[in-house]
């Protein structure tokens, strides 16, 4: 577990611009893990506000900044697909990051909907 001291000057700005507190492990914070992984295909906005766009190979993760492209792996098979992260998510416990159809097809995982992968940013 990380703790962090922040004096009530700072938990006063935090608060005052709405950021939201989240604990990650050593891992996460290196850019890098593993879970499961799920794929949608929404027509809706994304939260970096651009449109969702399941041909396009990007993917939702709790805290990679925008723009950040991760290489995902399908521990199952071996295959490997670089998206960009564009969206927030998964919000289901156990799962590490959602991919849009297009790379859960280039990993083999669109009939099983769900897949155990590994990720890491490459740039």
């Amino acid at each position: 577990m990380i703790t962090m001291n922040f004096t009530s000057a700072a938990l006063a700005a935090i608060f005052a611009v709405g950021a939201t507190l989240t604990s990650v492990t050593p891992s996460q914070a290196a850019g890098t893990g593993c879970g499961g992984a799920s794929w949608y295909a929404l027509s809706s906005r994304t939260a970096s506000g651009e449109r969702m766009n399941a041909s396009y190979l990007t993917a939702a993760h709790r805290n990679l900044k925008f723009g950040t492209k991760v290489a995902v792996t399908n521990k199952r098979n071996g295959k490997t697909v670089v998206v960009r992260i564009n969206d927030r998510g998964p919000f289901i416990r156990g799962r590490v990051i959602d991919l849009s159809k297009a790379a859960a097809s280039h990993i083999g995982m669109i009939r099983s909907g769900t897949a155990s992968v590994c990720y890491r940013v490459v740039s």
